[in-house]
This record gives C-alpha cells, sequence and structure tokens, in this order.
C-alpha cells in the first residue's frame, strides 16, 4: 500500500512576508505551489527586465526610449507582489485553510496575527511608492518626450 506524506500546512503569515520581501524572485508562489509553477517563473524575468531599465537609464540617461517601456515593468511587477502581499494578509481563515490546506487537518496556519498585519502594512506603503511612482515616471518621460516633438516640429 502506497503512502504518502501529508503536505504540511501552508502559512498564510510567511506567504504575506514572502510575496512582500522576494515577490520579485517569486518566492510567494514556489512556497504556496512548489516548483512547477510557471507563474513563479515568470516572475524573477519581468524583474530582471525592469532592473535592466533601470541600470540603462544610469548608463544612457533618461532619453533611452527602450528605459522608459522597461523602467514600468519593475514598478508594476513590485505593486503586483505588494498587493499580493495584502490579498493573502486579509484573507480569512476559512478560505485560506480551503485554498492552501485543503485536506489537512484545522490548523492555526491560516490565522491572521500581528506579524500578518505587519506585512500588510508595509507592503501597503512599499506598494504604493513603487506603483505611484511607476506611474510618475512613465508620464513624465512621455509628456517631455512630447514636448521635445513639439519642439523640433514648430523649427
Amino acid at each position: 500500500m502506497p503512502t504518502t506524506t501529508p503536505k504540511a500546512p501552508k502559512n498564510k503569515t510567511l506567504a504575506a512576508w514572502l510575496a512582500f520581501i522576494g515577490g520579485q524572485l517569486g518566492v510567494h508562489r514556489l512556497y504556496l505551489f512548489g516548483l512547477g509553477d510557471v507563474w513563479a517563473w515568470l516572475h524573477p524575468i519581468v524583474a530582471a527586465l525592469g532592473w535592466w531599465g533601470v541600470e540603462r537609464v544610469r548608463l544612457y540617461g533618461q532619453d533611452d526610449h527602450l528605459a522608459w517601456v522597461l523602467i514600468p515593468l519593475l514598478g508594476f511587477t513590485l505593486a503586483g507582489t505588494a498587493l499580493t502581499a495584502i490579498y493573502y494578509g486579509l484573507m480569512p481563515a476559512e478560505k485560506w485553510n480551503a485554498l492552501h490546506n485543503a485536506g489537512t487537518p484545522a490548523t492555526q496556519a491560516g490565522n491572521t496575527n500581528w506579524l500578518t498585519i505587519g506585512a500588510v502594512v508595509f507592503a501597503l506603503l512599499f506598494g504604493t511608492i513603487s506603483l505611484m511612482s511607476s506611474i510618475v515616471f512613465s508620464f513624465q518621460r512621455y509628456f517631455e518626450y512630447q514636448v521635445e516633438e513639439a519642439k523640433k516640429i514648430s523649427q
């Protein structure tokens, strides 16, 4: 008779902190869904493209058009993983256990505690900063480019 080892219960607080701290690398998805999760492997690729955009601005200046596209990828990735941390942290224990601890005895893994709330607060703060920074950078570069092009046309 084959014996299967029971899955360890997935802790909501740990998942929220992993999404907040290691979200760019997809660590939270690897924790929850394992190494076979495709989305977990896409997180570092998108984040690396964003960091490449930051490096291009450092090397070539703010007039690099490719960086205008790449930097918002980083900001939206950071904001998205912060939003994921908030979602995990605020999920009711019953729903958490139904989604991630199904088939295991009732555990405390889905309960919310002060560490969970801390992850939510920091994710809200950091996610808002990264999202707004990405939007501001994108709009600023777009409007500056429009002004430069209008000056070229008017000459």
